[in-house]
């Protein structure tokens, strides 16, 4: 039990550090030379977004940067996707709306739509945004400089979230939970290990010469997790990629349900733990049971720092990602509680081999 214990208050130790290192480097965007206004293509899969694809269309109208061209996939949308879109291309022709004529065997949805967006666009960067995402500020100026500063292939952002159902309170931090307390991101660009690799499909930043020279999404055409997949495997290649989290300027509402969100996360969990059940299944121990064993074997002094570090991790990670950090404290057990799905879930998918995803049942 005492060496249990110990493990546990190191673990946790190193969560703390973690979360730190996090807190210290956020990595801000450097302001843009003006000299430099090289053409950015502007790519979003879409399918049945039309809850939130003009808000993201007109954000992009109203960046600093101006020298983009947006093209649209519009992925078999059985909604007003398509209007929405040709209503901005009708008085913008920097915008461009191309429709799929089916899924072909072999790709996933967002991955086929990423791709063919990549073979019509022309730009020196290819930007892919997620269609429920908001811009606002110079996020595009402030990442475009960022890949330039340091001879990035791949500049990814974890967005603010934002959560306005319990359901969402329950699920939606956990990301970050996970994220911010294993990884330091400031690694990812810094370090050349695949381990230390992340990235978010809701934001990813390509030098066009890069992506074309790789083909990520070709390679990853049946992946689920395809953006965790591309950046380890730029990082095998020696290309330098990096991740960032809690820039304001970008946020995204992922889902609007507990079950959604449920559903969502359950396709990517076990990819934050390098694909290993196993490691996920200890980290949720540790984290939820973790405080029992602490409690019982490990002097009083132990046992108050411990809590602290608890208190901190939670408190930091709020504060990096603009979240409340009162209902994370509220929520704590709970949300753990709902990891504990998450993995169950995952397991169950694997299993049964397929999920449903936007009305497509993925295997």
């Amino acid at each position: 039990m005492i060496i249990a214990a110990w493990i546990i208050f190191i673990f946790t130790a190193i969560q703390f550090g973690v979360v730190l290192l996090n807190a210290i480097f956020r990595q801000p965007l450097p302001p843009c030379p003006k000299d430099f206004n090289p053409l950015v293509s502007i790519l979003i899969p879409a399918r049945n977004e039309d809850q939130n694809i003009g808000r993201l269309l007109t954000d992009i109208q109203q960046q600093e940067w101006q020298n983009f061209e947006v093209l649209v996939f519009n992925d078999q949308s059985t909604d007003k996707t398509a209007d929405i879109v040709e209503s901005y291309t009708e008085t913008d022709q920097r915008f461009q709306l191309f429709n799929s004529d089916g899924l072909p065997n072999g790709w996933l949805g967002k991955n086929y739509g990423c791709y063919q967006l990549a073979q019509k666009a022309e730009g020196n960067y290819l930007l892919f945004l997620d269609a429920d995402v908001r811009i606002s500020g110079t996020i595009i100026a402030g990442t475009v400089a960022k890949v330039q500063q340091h001879k990035l292939g791949l500049l990814s952002i974890f967005p603010k979230q934002i959560m306005r159902t319990w359901g969402e309170y329950l699920t939606v931090p956990i990301m970050n939970f996970i994220l911010l307390s294993l990884l330091p991101l400031v690694f990812v660009r810094l370090l050349p290990f695949s381990s230390m690799a992340a990235a978010n499909g809701q934001f990813m930043l390509f030098d066009a010469k890069t992506y074309r020279d790789k083909q990520p999404h070709q390679t990853f055409r049946d992946n689920k997790v395809e953006d965790i997949s591309i950046a380890q495997s730029f990082k095998e290649d020696k290309i330098r990629i990096a991740c960032l989290a809690g820039n304001p300027s970008i946020s995204c509402r992922m889902y609007n349900s507990f079950n959604e969100a449920v559903n969502g996360f359950t396709k990517n969990v076990i990819m934050f733990f390098g694909d290993s059940g196993l490691l996920a299944v200890l980290f949720w121990l540790i984290t939820m049971l973790g405080f029992i064993p602490v409690l019982v074997a490990l002097p009083k002094a132990v046992v108050l720092a411990y809590f602290l570090m608890l208190l901190t991790i939670r408190v930091l990670i709020s504060a990096i990602s603009h979240q409340n950090p009162l209902k994370n404290l509220l929520l704590a057990i709970p949300q753990q509680v709902v990891l504990g799905i998450f993995i169950i879930k995952a397991f169950l998918n694997k299993s049964q081999k397929a999920y449903q995803w936007k009305g497509r049942t993925i295997s």
